[in-house]
């Protein structure tokens, strides 16, 4: 790209985020996500570090007052100023007072990915000399908060010590995956109020999105988690969706170094320090397990029906995501990467990682988790390369994505075959990663 195209997207990441601002928060996208996402708002928090770090501060704070005694983060933080119609399921629907646990302000009941700490760190390493002590004051403010939270999925999600967390809803991880088909096969809806979707009256083509049958599982797993009050030990007696998912452990473990890293910064106690080093042992102990060497990929595990889930996904490389420092799976998986099931299958518009194998027969271009381009995805396994080492690739990866938004915008996801974009407009995580590739450097 030239210099020219990529000011062009620049700018154009500038005016969206400024569009979804909310004054301390960022609304994911204008009008299908008008509330404060979990991990959307990380993102967004390294989009902001590129134009006011203290602005990035307050994104991550706003987010962190929501946080539940249990250390849990909240997937959603409700906006009282939106309207009860504007989006469902609405706090009405979730009833997160259900819980003793829960905020003084209105919640989902469900927690997201935890990338907040690789934006915390981000901020630190974007702020000019004459913010410093400003932001390093927030940053001491957030480290115990993003401890306790990792804390919480480490403990009340992984009661087993796997080193893998347990997550109890497709909305906690990647909606309409593949990944979870054979276990909402198994689950019985029972009696459902009427609702109304409001997700398809903001698309173009309601194809792109989880069918009706499927929104109507995610609806009554949330009518479940209430039955227990969101209590996590309740949760994993008799709860039917309970997965181990690598994808989002990895995460955990790549947040959990990055706050080892920031403990000098904060003057972090030892045995905090300890604690995280234990808690990146155990997960990337864990997710080495879930790889299984002779199809080089790792897979999630099914708790209840006490099986792998073998279904080729962006997920599988979940061990480049926690930067495994095992040299042959990083070598085979990297193999992967790039043969003809992902990345270099020849009809990608550009060689970026699809949400689903295209190799997969539960793939779809068009609709959703089952086989769109993401951005964040994206922006994970380039952030991950480049810590391995692995910087060639990483450019490339960086390279292709950022033509893909010069050429199709800042959309939600992408048609990986057209390039097309696809979901919502005006997204503002798109809009974050975009700046924070179009500032990195090579090596």
């Amino acid at each position: 790209m030239s210099g020219e195209r990529w000011e062009a997207v620049r700018q154009q990441a500038i005016a969206v985020l400024k569009l979804n601002d909310g004054g301390d928060w960022t609304r994911a996208s204008p009008s299908l996500y008008p509330h404060q996402w979990s991990w959307d708002s990380a993102c967004i928090a390294v989009g902001w570090a590129h134009i006011d770090p203290l602005r990035a501060l307050r994104e991550l704070e706003r987010l962190f007052d929501a946080q539940w005694s249990t250390g849990m983060v909240p997937h959603i933080v409700f906006d009282p100023e939106v309207g009860e119609d504007a989006y469902f399921p609405g706090p009405g629907q979730w009833e997160s007072s259900l819980s003793p646990a829960a905020p003084h302000v209105a919640t989902s009941g469900i927690c997201q990915p935890p990338i907040h700490a690789l934006a915390l760190r981000r901020v630190w390493e974007l702020t000019p000399d004459h913010q410093r002590s400003e932001v390093l004051a927030g940053i001491r403010r957030l480290y115990p908060r993003m401890l306790a939270w990792h804390r919480y999925l480490a403990d009340q999600r992984d009661p087993e010590r796997s080193g893998l967390v347990t997550v109890y809803h497709p909305w906690e991880s990647t909606d309409n995956s593949p990944r979870w088909d054979s276990v909402l096969a198994r689950i019985e809806v029972g009696d459902l109020a009427p609702f109304t979707r409001r997700d398809t009256l903001h698309v173009t083509d309601a194809a792109q999105r989880p069918t009706d049958l499927d929104y109507r599982r995610y609806l009554w797993l949330v009518e479940l988690l209430k039955q227990r009050r969101y209590d996590d030990a309740s949760v994993q007696r008799e709860y039917p969706f309970l997965i181990k998912d690598v994808f989002f452990s990895a995460i955990l473990v790549a947040a959990s170094s990055v706050l080892l890293e920031l403990a000098d910064v904060v003057g972090a106690a030892r045995t905090d320090r300890e604690q995280l080093a234990e808690w990146i042992r155990r997960g990337r102990d864990g997710i080495s397990q879930r790889f299984e060497p002779d199809r080089a990929l790792c897979f999630d595990y099914d708790l209840r029906a006490d099986t792998p889930i073998r279904v080729r996904t962006f997920a599988c490389f979940a061990p480049l995501v926690a930067e495994t420092p095992d040299t042959v799976q990083q070598a085979a998986l990297l193999k992967r990467l790039n043969s003809t099931d992902y990345c270099g299958e020849p009809r990608l518009r550009w060689p970026l990682l699809p949400s689903t194998s295209p190799a997969e027969s539960v793939f779809e271009a068009r609709n959703y988790w089952r086989g769109p381009t993401w951005p964040v995805v994206n922006w994970l396994l380039w952030r991950s390369l480049c810590r391995l080492g692995h910087v060639d690739r990483a450019e490339k990866l960086r390279q292709a994505a950022l033509a893909q938004l010069a050429s199709s915008g800042l959309g939600e996801y992408f048609e990986p075959f057209t390039g097309e974009s696809l979901g919502s407009d005006s997204q503002s995580w798109t809009a974050a990663l975009a700046l924070d590739w179009i500032a990195a450097k090579r090596n």
